[in-house]
């Protein structure tokens, strides 16, 4: 729920979407430690 646009993909272009992931795992790895 969080990220839901990974989910929908509202991006229609790989490099916005790459883009996208990366910063969501970023975020998440961040709150992790």
């Amino acid at each position: 729920k969080q990220f839901r646009r990974v989910a929908t993909r509202y991006d229609k272009l790989d490099a916005h979407f790459l883009a996208f992931v990366h910063l969501a795992a970023t975020v998440l790895w961040l709150r992790d430690c």
